[in-house]
């Protein structure tokens, strides 16, 4: 029986993907893992399908659900809360460029102990040496090996508790935004919950390795930031 929901919205950069499914599917306990392709190109969608068995993921394509063009992270986000809901389960996102352990997704479920009012648990992010790297930045040095935090929290590889779920209403999330890591992090706070970071369940983290333009913030900002505010994209 499953005892979280995992989700992975993925948009192409099919290998990252994979490598995150198989850790998915080496975890120490048993989860229920939805891939949701995001309208990719025919080659990933093909090799998606072609993994789905054998790496044990249900796969859920978006483009049979909307025209709406991708990201569709807000969808994705409002799909997975009832799917929660209606299994009574903790929702976990790990995205398409993160790798975690066999024990990350229980070690993110036992820390619900720690905390009576528990919203959002997320890992810190590593890179293939194991420092940590963005977006959690901001925590590098901190020995404490868990964080109760007021800073927004990365849904890199995050767990939304039940208690959250049923608490705020997906379909509330702005339309106009692409991403909601900051929004939901401050939410869950404006409601009472806290928000926690294990420095002790490091995962992964190949930055933005499921959305390549994204690099051209170190290598080409004029560039970057004209995709951002020009284009519209990446709007948080």
């Amino acid at each position: 029986m499953a005892q979280v929901l995992v989700i992975t919205p993925v948009k192409n950069s099919i290998e990252t993907t994979l490598d995150t499914a198989r850790a998915i599917a080496d975890s120490d306990i048993p989860v229920r893992h939805v891939i949701f392709n995001d309208f990719s190109t025919a080659e990933t969608k093909a090799k998606l399908e072609d993994n789905r068995s054998k790496i044990g993921y249900e796969l859920i394509h978006i483009e049979d659900l909307t025209d709406h063009p991708s990201p569709n992270y807000k969808l994705v986000l409002q799909l997975s809360q009832k799917m929660a809901l209606e299994a009574g389960l903790p929702l976990l996102v790990v995205e398409s460029d993160v790798v975690i352990k066999p024990d990350t997704i229980s070690r993110l479920l036992s820390s619900r102990s720690k905390s009576a009012k528990l919203g959002l648990v997320g890992s810190v992010t590593v890179d293939e040496a194991g420092v940590v790297n963005f977006p959690y930045l901001k925590f590098k040095g901190v020995k404490d090996p868990i964080i109760y935090t007021q800073r927004s929290l990365s849904f890199c590889c995050t767990l939304f508790s039940l208690d959250f779920l049923k608490s705020y209403d997906f379909t509330g999330l702005d339309e106009a935004k692409d991403w909601y890591d900051t929004f939901i992090s401050k939410k869950s706070i404006e409601l009472g919950f806290e928000n926690v970071v294990l420095m002790n369940a490091p995962v992964w983290h190949r930055p933005h390795a499921s959305r390549p333009w994204k690099q051209l913030k170190y290598t080409n900002p004029i560039k970057y930031y004209f995709l951002k505010f020009w284009k519209g994209l990446d709007k948080i």
